[in-house]
C-alpha cells in the first residue's frame, strides 16, 4: 500500500513524532505552535484542523483544549527538556505534552 491509499488519520499518524522541546522553540517564536490537550486525540485533532472543521476547532479552543502554547507552558517544556508528541498542518505546529 503506498501513500495515495492511506486515510488522512493513517498519513498523519505516520507523520506524528516525539520531538524535543527545543527543536520546536523557532516555531514557538513564530507563533505556529499549538497545545493540544491530554484529553483529545492529537491524530483527530489534526485530521479536524485538516479537513478545515471551523466549529469543531472553535469549540476545543473555547474549551481550553486546544490553543496557542502559553508563554509560561514553553518555559516549563523548556526547564523539564520536554518531549513531547508533534504533527505538522501547515503552517501549525500541533504538539501534545504525554508525561
Amino acid at each position: 500500500m503506498d501513500n495515495s491509499e492511506l486515510t488522512l488519520a493513517q498519513r498523519l499518524n505516520l507523520e506524528t513524532a516525539r520531538i524535543p522541546w527545543a527543536e520546536l522553540q523557532g516555531h514557538f517564536a513564530s507563533g505556529s505552535v499549538i497545545a493540544v490537550g491530554e484529553e483529545l486525540d492529537l491524530i483527530v485533532v489534526a485530521e479536524t484542523l485538516a479537513k478545515d472543521d471551523a466549529d469543531q476547532v472553535k469549540a476545543w479552543m473555547e474549551s481550553g483544549q486546544v490553543a496557542p502554547v502559553s508563554d509560561d507552558q514553553a518555559m516549563h517544556w523548556h526547564k523539564q527538556e520536554a518531549h513531547l508528541w508533534a504533527v505538522v498542518i501547515k503552517p501549525w505546529v500541533l504538539v501534545q505534552y504525554r508525561p
